[in-house]
């Protein structure tokens, strides 16, 4: 099973990784905001993640890192 995290200071929620995502269990969080004030992106199901690091490869930003 692979995990998926994010660096939740660093996300600016541009919502590219939820949109690359193929399982699409990714989404922002509009009701968490980081310390910049900028929304965060999460992963809405774990056990649903196949590791293809699609949404780290499109993160402007690399704040996700996903494990296998």
């Amino acid at each position: 099973m692979a995990k998926v995290t994010f660096d939740s200071d660093r996300c600016k929620g541009c919502s590219l990784c939820v949109i690359h995502c193929p399982k699409q269990i990714l989404a922002i969080d509009r009701g968490k905001l980081n310390k910049k004030g900028h929304p965060v992106a999460y992963c809405t199901d774990q056990a649903a993640c196949v590791g293809c690091a699609s949404c780290a490869m499109m993160c402007p930003d690399c704040v996700i890192t996903v494990e296998r």
